[in-house]
């Protein structure tokens, strides 16, 4: 087997429609555009949503509800889950830096430490946020919190 004989399979493969050359070709004259109208015409691109003159369905549904530009999300991280991690990782002290570390959080997110689970050793930690549950959960195991701005 050379470069020079390798071919498609028997089959795979079509003969191109050739548009455009005369009227004995049968795709001549109109070349299977049809008669006037923009998609006859070259340069034509349909807008996206376009239902052909009907109103489009994205005008049909109505609206409602309301999107808060200011809304904060955070990634949330239960007291389980630092415990998971400190019993892996050995780690006494848990700041943001520790958390994209290992995955958990992207360099944008914002934490919340949520009170689900117990804590069996001190921990420091740092986050956005937590929840009075977890604050009193992580101080009675001898940790402390700092929150984050």
């Amino acid at each position: 087997m050379k470069l020079h004989t390798l071919k498609p399979a028997p089959g795979s493969t079509k003969n191109q429609k050739r548009i455009g050359r005369g009227t004995g070709s049968g795709r001549g004259g109109t070349s299977t555009r049809g008669h006037k109208g923009a998609q006859s015409r070259s340069g034509y691109s349909r807008k996206a949503g376009f239902e052909g003159g009907q109103m489009p369905l994205q005008r049909r549904v109505p609206k409602f509800g309301f999107k808060n530009p200011g809304k904060v999300v955070f990634k949330v991280l239960n007291l389980d889950d630092l415990q998971k991690l400190a019993e892996t990782h050995g780690s006494a002290t848990m700041d943001l830096a520790f958390f994209q570390s290992h995955g958990l959080i992207s360099k944008k997110d914002k934490i919340k430490v949520l009170g689900r689970g117990e804590l069996n050793k001190g921990i420091s930690i740092s986050a956005h946020a937590f929840s009075d549950s977890a604050k009193d959960s992580i101080e009675k195991a001898g940790g402390s919190t700092n929150q984050v701005s």
